[in-house]
């Protein structure tokens, strides 16, 4: 669980931090308005939001059980994604190993 916390909040902060520098060199997408900033910026504290109360499931036990169960719809839902996105966009070699990652990382918390 502390793995898959923090891998959302650095991707979250990822998202946020810096996008008019991230996104171009990464994606080839220039960050251009308030709006495209704005979006950003939420996702970014959602990822965040969910890494922190994954870290919340780990030092309270009471929340073990409900942190699992939003690391494997938070997962899931993001390697459905990719996933849609392989099918009908075509492979992205560079999101296949996160790809694969959100899968472990959802089977392992359905394991446990």
């Amino acid at each position: 669980m502390i793995i898959s916390s923090l891998i959302v909040i650095i991707v979250g902060l990822a998202y946020g931090i810096a996008p008019n520098k991230l996104f171009p060199e990464l994606f080839g997408i220039k960050v251009e308005g308030l709006e495209l900033l704005n979006i950003l910026r939420a996702i970014m504290s959602l990822y965040i939001a969910f890494g922190l109360f994954l870290i919340l499931g780990v030092i309270k036990t009471q929340y073990w059980k409900i942190a699992t169960i939003v690391s494997i719809i938070f997962t899931a839902g993001i390697a459905f994604g990719r996933l849609i996105s392989f099918l009908f966009d075509g492979i992205s070699l560079l999101f296949v190993f996160a790809f694969f990652t959100e899968i472990i990382i959802m089977f392992w918390g359905i394991y446990n």
